[in-house]
């Protein structure tokens, strides 16, 4: 699989998009004033606990105050009171946290009130960004992510990653972060240590305690509510969580961001440097490499299928519901094939839809009935597969008797919500219509349908803007490539009394043949 990143900066921030096999699978928006990213920490005041809800409030300078249950207090959480207070109070740099000593643990079942008397300052993480109404989340679970591992402040655990399959290789990586591991510091060794050398593992566990370091200089006289630590970039958060032997381009359109981009490559991975670029050229980025028209097709209520089946995604206050349509598809005779074939189309584009949009919480997914519980297992798992290169956390439940697939995922930020939606010059921006830049490929699909199913002679009805479009040029002409390419008689008409974006297609006889 190829991956490329794109990153395209304007005047109102950065945005980024990741393709896969030139599919783009996810789109991030960094604002100029973003604020309340996942990972970042502040120091909080809290300000109100809920005993009814076993949950405090606390004020880290948003809006509203953020949410911190006790099941995210972790069990260290006396020890992180006590450093709070102790690097605030450190005015002679004095203090060194390999000497620091730790609080007893708290109890998982315990009581968030006697946790959190006397309503201290505490130093929390973002754990969700603010959805809706709500304020963030946080955690005292505090974690500083690198390349390789995950340093985990106050316990002195050594985990590693499940996915790496190796048991010798897990004992190993165990062995080794053992030994180099600080004290006071726990580590997580992430699938990304697979193979890597001590001096590469090591290196990275100075990078985060040296961040660690920043935090204890920032919290020096701190009061809160302040922000201790951003996360990074989202640009450097990508690369350090994606960068591998897959990435074969980063495209930039933007010098400054240019070159922190060298930089961190240069640091975490020098032999992947020379795949970064600097985009010249009038055209835009997003234009050049096919992401506008992908983000055009792949947002709205309506996602059509290759195939012409096409999915309906809808939001309600619970859940999201998305129904599967068959469309004008038509594979074979045989209903029940149909119906797969077209699930497991659909399958696929609803993985890349749910990370693309980062579609959290619970969702619900409306297949085409399918008889034989063979074919409901087949879909689910093709659904599964496909989520495998989902960093969200999800769950995928069996097709039940309603031919309703159940599914959970992890939301941790709010929902990319695109309009692709365009004035309409026949009415003069009173309705919306679909966007013109999909015309083309909607019609192609619909002609390639009518081309496989004994269709030799056709004429298509059109807009005059749009007949001229497809009539343009003498050879070249988009209605010549069709000819050639379906092997059929093809004639564009003119019809003013067209809507911009309304087509017919008719036969020998001009009678319209339904779609």
């Amino acid at each position: 699989m190829n991956k490329d990143l794109i990153i395209n900066s304007n005047s109102d921030g950065v945005e980024i998009a990741l393709l896969e096999d030139k599919k783009l699978v996810e789109i991030h928006n960094e604002k100029v004033d973003a604020r309340w990213a996942v990972g970042d920490l502040y120091l909080g005041k809290v300000r109100k606990i809920i005993p009814g809800l076993n949950a405090a409030f606390v004020d880290v300078g948003f809006e509203k105050d953020a949410f911190l249950h006790y099941t995210d207090l972790s069990p260290y959480v006396k020890s992180i009171i006590k450093y709070t207070q102790e690097a605030i109070n450190n005015n002679d740099n004095s203090f060194d946290f390999s000497k620091f000593q730790t609080a007893p643990e708290i109890v998982k079942t315990g009581k968030i009130s006697e946790v959190l008397n006397g309503k201290p300052n505490v130093l929390v993480q973002i754990l969700k960004e603010p959805i809706a109404a709500k304020g963030p989340r946080l955690s005292c679970e505090l974690s500083l992510a690198g390349r390789f591992i995950v340093l985990t402040p106050f316990n002195e655990i050594v985990a590693v990653s499940k996915k790496i399959h190796s048991g010798e290789e897990r004992k190993r990586l165990q062995k080794m972060m053992e030994s180099i591991r600080p004290k006071n510091f726990g580590v997580i060794v992430r699938t990304a240590a697979e193979g890597k050398s001590t001096a590469e593992l090591h290196e990275d566990l100075l990078t985060l305690v040296e961040n660690w370091k920043a935090i204890q200089s920032n919290l020096k006289g701190a009061m809160a509510p302040s922000r201790i630590m951003s996360e990074e970039s989202k640009t450097t958060s990508i690369l350090r969580d994606l960068l591998n032997e897959d990435f074969n381009k980063i495209v930039v359109n933007d010098k400054k961001i240019f070159d922190l981009t060298l930089n961190y490559l240069q640091r975490i991975a020098p032999a992947k440097a020379n795949i970064l670029s600097l985009h010249s050229g009038d055209q835009e980025i997003f234009d050049q490499y096919g992401i506008t028209k992908q983000v055009k097709s792949s947002f709205g209520k309506t996602v059509n299928l290759n195939s012409g089946a096409y999915l309906i995604i809808e939001h309600t206050e619970a859940l999201h519901v998305i129904d599967v349509n068959s469309g004008f598809k038509s594979v074979s005779n045989n209903q029940e094939e149909n119906a797969l074939q077209t699930n497991l189309e659909a399958a696929e584009e609803i993985a890349r839809q749910l990370r693309l949009r980062d579609i959290g919480g619970i969702i619900v997914i409306d297949f085409i009935d399918m008889k034989l519980p063979d074919n409901k297992r087949k879909v689910q798992e093709a659904l599964d597969e496909f989520m495998k290169t989902d960093r969200a956390r999800h769950s995928v439940l069996p097709i039940s008797k309603f031919g309703l697939l159940q599914a959970t995922r992890q939301r941790i930020r709010p929902e990319v919500n695109i309009n692709t939606s365009e004035d309409c010059p026949a009415c003069n921006g009173t309705g919306k219509i679909t966007s013109t830049l999909l015309l083309e490929d909607e019609m192609e699909k619909k002609l390639a349908y009518l081309a496989t199913h004994g269709h030799k002679s056709l004429h298509i009805l059109v807009h005059p803007i749009i007949h001229s479009h497809l009539t343009k040029g003498i050879f070249s002409s988009t209605i010549k490539k069709w000819k050639r390419k379906y092997k059929i008689k093809l004639k564009s008409q003119p019809e003013n009394n067209s809507h911009l974006v309304e087509y017919k297609f008719l036969d020998d006889n001009q009678e319209e043949i339904k779609l």
